[in-house]
C-alpha cells in the first residue's frame, strides 16, 4: 500500500471551519475504490494544524486519486484556505492495513 501523512497548517481564520471545507473533497476520496482510509486529526499542540493519514491500496490507486477530477478540484479550492504548503510524508509500506501496537497490547477484558 502507499501510506501518507500530510500536515496542513490551515489559516487561523478557517481552523473551526476545515472539517466542513475539506468535506467534499474527503467524501470523495473515500469513495475511491483504491482509498483503505483518509482520516483527519487535529493536532493537540497547534489548533490550526489538522493531519490527514491516508493510504492507497497500491501506486495505481494513488495515481488515480491525484488523477481525479475531486483531487483537481480541491487543488483549486483549498489553497485559499491554508497559511502554508502542506508538509507530506509518501512511502510504499509492504502491508495492507494496520498492525496491532504490540508493545501496548491490551489483554482480553472480562
Amino acid at each position: 500500500m502507499i501510506f501518507i501523512t500530510a500536515k496542513f497548517r490551515v489559516l487561523p481564520e478557517y481552523a473551526e471551519r476545515w472539517p466542513d471545507i475539506s468535506r467534499p473533497f474527503t467524501e470523495a476520496t473515500r469513495a475511491e475504490p483504491g482509498c483503505l482510509w483518509f482520516d483527519w486529526s487535529r493536532s493537540l499542540d497547534d489548533a490550526t494544524e489538522y493531519v490527514l493519514v491516508e493510504a492507497f491500496r497500491d501506486g495505481d490507486a494513488g495515481g488515480a486519486h491525484v488523477q481525479s477530477q475531486h483531487f483537481k478540484a480541491a487543488q483549486a479550492e483549498l489553497p485559499q484556505y491554508l497559511a502554508e504548503t502542506p508538509r507530506i510524508v509518501s512511502t510504499p509500506v509492504d502491508q495492507d492495513g494496520w498492525s496491532a501496537l504490540g508493545e501496548l497490547e491490551v489483554p482480553p477484558r472480562t
